[in-house]
């Protein structure tokens, strides 16, 4: 396996459902662990990377808001769990030996950063994982899109988006059997065919600037760094 990087800034989309591992809610140690250990095999090729976690294995805005609550009250209590997902990865990465930051989109000084982009940067060149929490810090929005926002503030090169399956497919192949997988897509063919790589607004913000998004299985060992590496597994999703 080739161990040079093809990238030399990405930003890797984590969701919150993928800390859970098999319990389904909550953060699974053992998951956790496996994942900062991944990050750190990429992060000791000299990559520089950022994470965006999702909330949803703590509270999920949307769910609750379905069931009758304040849409904008729901998005603040899952921009909260995003930020208990970050200092958990946090931990899970300082004691693999990797160097963290967490900056919050929400202010929360005691126990992050304030989401500052130049700053950020500076970390990122000095070698540090930086972990993105609190959403966009504004209702309304996902995790999807405050990763797509942070990825192209940063100018990382690719958003790796680590999901449960092995690429994007025409139908949920965990209920379809004849379900076919895409190898690639344009970002018109998420948008057109309804595919849920990520909503609607974050495949527009990265389909304007042009960022190209890989999504995988983060469930298979080593494949973080497979991918960054150039090996053709999951869906590629970018322009014409």
């Amino acid at each position: 396996m080739a161990q040079e990087p093809c990238y030399k800034r990405i930003l890797l989309k984590l969701s919150g459902e993928a800390l859970a591992g098999q319990q389904g809610y909550g953060i699974d140690p053992d998951i956790i662990i496996g994942i900062a250990r991944e990050i750190r095999e990429v992060a000791d090729l000299g990559l520089e990377i950022a994470i965006v976690i999702g909330g949803g294995n703590i509270f999920r805005g949307l769910a609750a808001s379905s069931a009758g609550m304040d849409r904008a009250s729901a998005d603040y209590m899952g921009m909260l769990a995003t930020m208990m997902n970050s200092l958990a990865l946090q931990d899970a990465l300082e004691k693999a030996g990797v160097n963290t930051r967490v900056q919050s989109a929400i202010e929360m000084q005691e126990i992050a950063e304030p989401y500052i982009r130049r700053r950020a940067v500076r970390h990122l060149e000095k070698g540090r994982v930086v972990i993105f929490g609190a959403g966009t810090g504004n209702p309304f929005f996902t995790t999807d899109t405050a990763a797509s926002l942070r990825a192209i503030e940063i100018g990382a090169e690719i958003i790796l988006k680590a999901t449960k399956v092995d690429g994007v497919y025409n139908a949920d192949p965990n209920k379809d059997k004849n379900a076919v997988k895409y190898d690639q897509l344009t970002y018109l063919d998420v948008l057109k065919q309804g595919l849920k790589v990520m909503d609607s607004t974050a495949i527009s913000l990265c389909m304007d600037n042009n960022l190209p998004i890989l999504v995988f299985d983060l469930t298979s060992t080593g494949n973080i760094k497979r991918v960054v590496c150039g090996e053709q597994i999951g869906t590629l999703v970018t322009g014409e």
